[in-house]
């Protein structure tokens, strides 16, 4: 075989910004996608402009090893490498943050590929039958970060970079900076460091030649790889997920099969080489074309390191390439595999590092069942479980189920061992069983309250671990106090829930049940783009649907550039009728939830669910003014199909009548609200009316007003 260094050329490019800028190369993507699959060569070409120093050193180490192509060795070492791994997940609450399990399934897909388990690799064409190849090369999370806490293998940084793939360094700066595990450098001679994005410059995949030119940078030594390119669940399929295969193949030294270039198809590759003798030259393919020869022989199409989507093998020449650079004293990846560094990154042992585990839910009504999973590393072989409240009250299952009926706040406990050693984790105020459902009307107001830690009634969900919903007597709309997010300060993308207990709706009617609250806000900029949220829920908790979004301009347009706090001119209420079915029984609960912009403070005040006719709902009054007419009426959206708001203003409260009459004069809907001072905002679903114009009046004390609304 002709085998010869590729000539690499250069991209003249000022910056990595102009390379993310650039469209998209057709050429170097496989049939019917939209994305690059590996950009690797054209990273390296990016390096000239880059860094003109760091890539003569590395055509430097490339021209020394030009003329040293693998040998194939056929025979099995019976020595397997353990390479530990760390994925480094960027994301904004995203489907970028993929799951443990989706981790986990590229895990196996990696082990599967580089110990030659898939079963199709017995299927190839009958040219390369007996070549697939076992490299005897193993992945397994680490499980000591390099500060030596315990964690899963995985470390999750929020930043908007992971929709920002145009310089790489940056994204690994920002997991310096803020994963959630260990802020610092995570060597790698220690750690193979994935990183997971939503975007990485155009490419599916791109890492780097080892060598000692890429020295200690975590960048240069790292895969970066799309979400929906890794594993073969969740947001990723089998039919993505081999690129990361594709791409340790670089990390370990394998060029594409057509030679150091990033264009697939190009007949000027048959005179470049991967300098592996038993890889037939070949231009490359962009799918399964079991057929393709254009260089004479007939091509490995099969091969992980081409771009077909049947990829199913390596052959025994670039196994032995790949080991070489694990043993290579200059390719910066023979201290990965040892012992020494096995032990210290906590992979390739057994031994219990830290007792862990998880619910799938931690308040839950009366009854209820949780489900409790083992989260230990590294894996545990037995399991004694502690459940105050629950039944059973003790459990030696890996992941038991345990019910809850007594309302209250327990602490769970797990003693997991590994034959050896033990290691415990207690999580104190872990499990809330709400009190008993309320019964309408239903008022809540906050005042009885110094806290919500603790409490039976509420719930609050803070992932950011900073601000979070809290009782604040520095505000409050009737009364003294209110529940506040203080989100002055706060980092865009942070999302707050606050939820409630079950309340009894059984027996109602969904025509004429009506939640509503009222609330205070502010911008910090006017450019500020935050949400509020209602969602219910008809199983205490275990679903949840979006009733009510409020966002951006629409929750408000005050601008307070210091932490801000409302007056009683400040205060909207919101009137929230669409309930359906699902909703009508005991188990019924809403929440609150905030999704911020790096905006100011929001309140929340005087929750009122009420049914049937007005003398059932609970009225507090803010004064004995004179009555106003009803006034700032608005109808929107209008035309409308589905979800139709109604605001308007009061000076005190009353109750105000809502219908809907249709050009015949038939009334076709009628709704009470439990209007306040201020301004109102009533949902309502039309879903249901025929196409046609509709006028909806408002009546309250002999005052009445209409207006148009179209149904489309």
């Amino acid at each position: 075989m002709n085998i010869k260094l590729l000539t690499i050329s250069l991209l003249m490019l000022s910056g990595t910004s102009l390379f993310a800028q650039q469209a998209i190369d057709k050429s170097n993507t496989r049939d019917g996608e939209n994305v690059e699959y590996c950009t690797q060569h054209k990273k390296i070409n990016e390096l000239a402009t880059k860094d003109p120093a760091l890539y003569q050193l590395y055509l430097q180490e490339q021209q020394a090893n030009a003329n040293k192509p693998a040998s194939v060795n056929s025979e099995k070492s019976g020595v397997v490498y353990v390479i530990p791994v760390v994925f480094h997940v960027l994301h904004q609450n995203g489907p970028e943050n993929i799951s443990m399990d989706q981790i986990k399934s590229a895990m196996d897909v990696l082990n599967i590929d580089y110990r030659k388990l898939n079963a199709d690799a017995n299927n190839v064409h009958a040219d390369f039958a007996g070549l697939p190849a076992d490299a005897e090369i193993q992945f397994e999370l680490a499980t000591k970060a390099p500060n030596g806490a315990c964690f899963s293998g995985v470390t999750r940084t929020v930043t908007a970079l992971t929709f920002d793939g145009s310089d790489g360094q940056d994204q690994v700066d920002a997991v310096v900076a803020g994963n959630d595990v260990y802020q610092g450098q995570w060597p790698p001679n220690k750690y193979l460091n994935i990183y997971v994005c939503d975007e990485i410059g155009g490419a599916a995949g791109y890492t780097f030649n080892p060598g000692g030119w890429t020295g200690s940078s975590m960048y240069y030594n790292g895969i970066f790889v799309l979400h929906n390119y890794t594993g073969d669940m969740g947001t990723s399929s089998n039919y993505t997920s081999r690129t990361l295969t594709h791409e340790v193949g670089h990390w370990l030294n394998l060029s594409h099969t057509w030679g150091s270039n990033n264009n697939p198809g190009n007949a000027s590759s048959c005179s470049s080489d991967d300098l592996v003798s038993d890889t037939p030259n070949t231009i490359g393919v962009t799918s399964c074309n079991l057929n393709e020869n254009s260089c004479g022989p007939r091509a490995n199409v099969e091969n992980y390191m081409d771009y077909s989507y049947c990829s199913k093998m390596f052959t025994p020449g670039q196994v032995t390439r790949m080991r070489n650079a694990l043993t290579s004293s200059t390719a910066g990846r023979s201290n990965l595999w040892k012992a020494a560094n096995l032990t210290s990154v906590g992979a390739g042992e057994l031994a219990i590092c830290q007792a862990q585990f998880s619910a799938n839910k931690t308040t839950v009504c009366s009854g209820d069942n949780v489900q409790f999973t083992d989260e230990t590393y590294n894996l545990a072989t037995g399991w004694s479980w502690t459940f105050a409240g629950g039944t059973p009250a003790t459990s030696t299952a890996q992941n038991p189920t345990v019910t809850y009926s007594t309302p209250g706040v327990y602490q769970v406990v797990l003693v997991a061992t590994d034959g050896v050693s033990n290691d415990t984790e207690t999580k104190t105020a872990y499990i809330t069983v709400l009190d008993p459902p309320s019964t309408l009307p239903f008022w809540e107001g906050f005042e009885s309250y110094t806290t919500l830690v603790g409490s039976n009634n509420w719930s609050v969900s803070n992932p950011g671990n900073n601000e979070k919903w809290e009782v604040t007597s520095s505000a409050g709309h009737t009364g003294s106090k209110s529940v506040k997010l203080s989100n002055f300060g706060q980092p865009a993308g942070n999302e707050d829930e606050l939820q409630s207990a079950s309340v009894d709706l059984s027996g109602q009617s969904t025509s004429n049940t009506t939640l509503s609250f009222r609330y205070a806000y502010s911008k910090r900029a006017s450019g500020d783009y935050e949400k509020l949220s209602v969602h219910f829920s008809g199983d205490c908790g275990t679903t949840w649907s979006v009733k009510k979004t409020i966002p951006g301009n629409l929750l408000g347009t005050n601008v307070a550039s210091s932490a801000w706090t409302p007056t009683s001119n400040d205060w909207v209420t919101i009137h929230i009728t669409n309930f359906t079915s699902n909703f009508m029984n005991s188990n019924f609960r809403y929440k609150f939830k905030f999704e911020s912009d790096n905006g100011n403070n929001i309140y929340i005040d005087d929750i009122n669910i009420y049914a049937g006719a007005p003398s059932d709902e609970i009225v507090t009054t803010v004064g004995l003014e004179e009555n106003e007419t009803l006034g700032n009426m608005n109808l929107y959206p209008n035309p409308g199909s589905g979800e139709v708001n109604l605001s308007f203003d009061v000076n005190y409260a009353q109750t105000v009548e809502i219908s809907f009459t249709d050009v015949t004069g038939k009334v076709v809907r009628t709704q009470y609200v439990n209007a306040t001072a201020g301004k109102n905002i009533v949902m309502m679903d039309a879903s249901a009316f025929s196409k046609g114009m509709y006028f909806v009046s408002l009546k309250s004390e002999g005052v009445q007003k209409s207006l148009q609304f179209i149904k489309k």
